[in-house]
């Protein structure tokens, strides 16, 4: 059997060897863009792959996978020959069926946004919304130790378990998370800080296991019709920077991630820039003698998973939004909070495609009921 990639390179499929077949699928977007989707899968055993994928069913192009390991990835365009509606992944072990992509978007893109997954609730409501891309503010996993071991940095486990857990999400939704102090807690934190480090700072499962732009940790990616930026940022616990409590990269002015910020904000280029991070927004508005703050003010919104609750802040006019899956645990509102929800909730962000519309973001209840409702102008 033979699979033609986009580039013409082509991947022999040894009949009758015994590779195995994809155990699980998920999508991203692996590149700056939504016009690309990177498909993901994961086989018991070693060995090439390839997905097939079109406007139709019978998904009649074709790309390869470059590695022949257990985890594989393939980027296709989201437009070949049409919007591509239907993609399989293809193995010697055999084919899996045709997955369907949500519908594209038309006047609307709808971006659900989703935090503090340590449990595992019913997100039908977030699929019957009709999302188009799925975010996270952080805390996609309760821990990496406890599936993988004391100190074991490299164990993708926790997040296999994600996906198991909703299959039809992440086969048919581009997946863009970004790292929580739980998605590299290597160690029990304890009650103060250890002689080993707690956490993975590199988080290296989670850039192992999700294909991101950028460096993983943090990312950028465009929805171009929509005019939408989407930036993810690697921010949390930012009080345990130098001791073996530490979970993210530094964050002070003059560090990559704060010049590479800098240059995404003062670049502009979007009418909707919505940055995604894991610590408190009032925390992080304070950083660096208020840079931060003011970054985040080039954008439309700031959303983190920080805390067990939702909410929406107005600080100066400027929004700022909580979400958490598990939504009734401590208290940490906002000195400029305005709404303030003690329920498992979620966001649902509607971009629109006219470009004189608001965006409107929603916290939902995960029984699909509008908690909080606002709207907010693009900026030029």
């Amino acid at each position: 059997m033979k699979s033609r990639g986009a580039a013409g390179a082509v991947a022999v499929f040894v009949a009758g060897a015994a590779w195995g077949q994809a155990e699980r699928v998920w999508l991203t977007h692996g590149s700056n863009t939504t016009d690309w989707i990177t498909v993901n899968w994961q086989s018991a055993a070693p060995g090439p792959g390839g997905v097939r994928y079109g406007p139709g069913p019978d998904c009649a192009l074709s790309a390869a996978s470059a590695g022949t390991g257990t985890r594989h990835r393939v980027t296709i365009p989201a437009q070949a020959g049409g919007p591509v509606r239907h993609y399989r992944v293809v193995t010697p072990g055999g084919s899996t069926p045709a997955h369907a992509l949500r519908a594209p978007p038309g006047d609307e893109l709808r971006v659900g946004v989703v935090a503090n997954w340590h449990g595992r609730p019913d997100l039908g409501a977030l699929l019957r919304d009709g999302i188009h891309i799925l975010a996270t503010g952080g805390d996609n996993i309760p821990n990496l130790h406890a599936r993988c071991g004391a100190g074991v940095t490299n164990c993708t486990k926790p997040y296999e378990d994600l996906i198991d857990a909703y299959p039809d999400l992440f086969r048919s939704v581009p997946f863009l998370p970004v790292p929580g102090n739980h998605d590299r807690e290597i160690r029990p934190r304890g009650p103060k800080p250890p002689p080993e480090p707690v956490y993975d700072i590199e988080a290296t499962a989670f850039r192992a296991f999700f294909a991101l732009p950028g460096e993983g940790w943090m990312w950028q990616v465009d929805a171009p019709a929509f005019d939408l930026r989407l930036v993810g940022l690697d921010l949390n616990h930012t009080s345990d920077q130098g001791t073996t409590w530490q979970t993210c990269h530094p964050f002070a002015r003059g560090s990559p991630q704060f010049e590479s910020y800098r240059a995404t904000m003062e670049r502009g280029g979007r009418r909707f820039v919505v940055t995604l991070q894991n610590e408190r927004n009032a925390t992080m508005r304070a950083k660096e003698a208020g840079e931060w703050n003011r970054l985040f003010r080039l954008g439309t919104a700031v959303v983190t998973g920080f805390g067990h609750f939702g909410e929406r802040a107005e600080a100066d006019g400027f929004p700022f939004f909580t979400t958490s899956l598990s939504g009734t645990g401590d208290r940490y509102p906002d000195p400029a909070s305005k709404a303030f929800v003690r329920r498992d909730n979620y966001l649902l962000l509607t971009v629109p495609r006219d470009p004189a519309a608001p965006m409107r973001i929603e916290i939902k209840a995960l029984d699909g009921s509008v908690l909080d409702r606002s709207e907010w102008p693009g900026r030029r």
